[in-house]
């Protein structure tokens, strides 16, 4: 239980992480392209820091979930060597790969495997220190994605991890499947006169956790036509009983996954009885892992919370 309410934590923490991979070109545009229409490699990360991407990959280290999942829906996930231990159940994942712990990797063992690139994410920085710095020391290409915080953020990411592969055109697919079936969802909630207020948990009693504006999840509440009854705070945010029982929101969503039917759990707490949603049963799990890790599969979260919240509309 703890490993996996760590997980559900770490996942929806968003960090700002700075480290070098490379220091003999000035920054440009990441996303150039050349007069040949020959795609140009990004030389800076996602984090800002200068780096320099191999023209020829083929192996890769991911260390975290979401970029896991985009590197295999780029067509990539044959090349991967090692990723995190998040990572592990992910489809299409080469067998017998070694995995590590994203926040105190075996620097050692990830130079002896000679990726590359290694994709790794802000989270690993928690404590302001990079676990990945020795690696990056030892001239291999670092590239750190900081957890986005917002869709246009996500979209970047796909298009940063595309290009560094030299496969702009799948980045491109990846991101406008997310645009189109955003803007469908977007057309349907235009017409919804009446928003519905929403409370989306991420961790269960006794230490509630949510989120305010400046959170992807939020930016979603308001694309499916609703309210986030903690839209006027500031990303994450420790919740008690007596903000959500005060705001009584209309429909509850949760993602935790780390306790056995997060739903009922929250429809049997004591004093939430009166709570619209709990009166109406009105309150759905939501699939962890779309809705945590911020990269392409967000769309299917986004899907999952529209038919909860408002299921005479969108599902017809």
């Amino acid at each position: 239980m703890k490993r996996k309410f760590f997980l559900a934590m770490t996942m929806l923490i968003v960090i700002a992480s700075l480290t070098a991979c490379g220091q003999d070109q000035a920054p440009k545009n990441p996303d150039a392209i050349s007069e040949q229409n020959t795609p140009v490699l990004p030389i800076v990360d996602r984090a800002g820091n200068e780096i320099t991407v191999p023209n020829e990959i083929t192996k890769i280290i991911s260390m975290s979930p979401s970029n896991t999942e985009i590197l295999i829906d780029l067509g990539f996930g044959d090349k991967i060597i090692a990723a995190d231990t998040y990572s592990a159940d992910i489809p299409g994942l080469p067998e017998n790969i070694q995995f590590f712990d994203m926040m105190a990797p075996d620097a050692e063992q990830l130079v002896a495997l000679e990726p590359d690139i290694i994709f790794a994410t802000g989270m690993s920085m928690t404590d302001g220190n990079d676990p990945f710095k020795p690696v990056g020391d030892m001239g291999i290409c670092l590239a750190y994605i900081p957890s986005s915080d917002s869709i246009e953020g996500i979209y970047k990411d796909i298009t940063f991890i595309a290009e560094s592969l030299k496969v702009p055109d799948k980045g491109h697919a990846l991101v406008s499947g997310m645009e189109t079936k955003i803007a469908e969802i977007k057309k349907i909630a235009s017409t919804i006169e009446k928003k519905k207020t929403v409370y989306f948990e991420i961790a269960a009693a006794p230490e509630l956790y949510s989120f305010g504006k400046g959170v992807f999840l939020n930016e979603m509440i308001e694309i499916i036509g609703a309210e986030n009854i903690l839209a006027n705070e500031e990303k994450w945010i420790s919740v008690s009983d007596e903000i959500v029982v005060a705001a009584n929101p209309d429909v509850i969503l949760t993602n935790v996954n780390y306790i056995e039917n997060a739903a009922d759990e929250i429809k049997s707490r004591v004093g939430w009885e009166n709570v619209s949603a709990v009166k109406n049963n009105d309150v759905y799990y939501i699939d962890n892992n779309a809705s945590s890790l911020s990269n392409h599969n967000v769309v299917k979260a986004l899907q999952q919370m529209a038919e909860a919240v408002y299921p005479k509309i969108y599902l017809k």
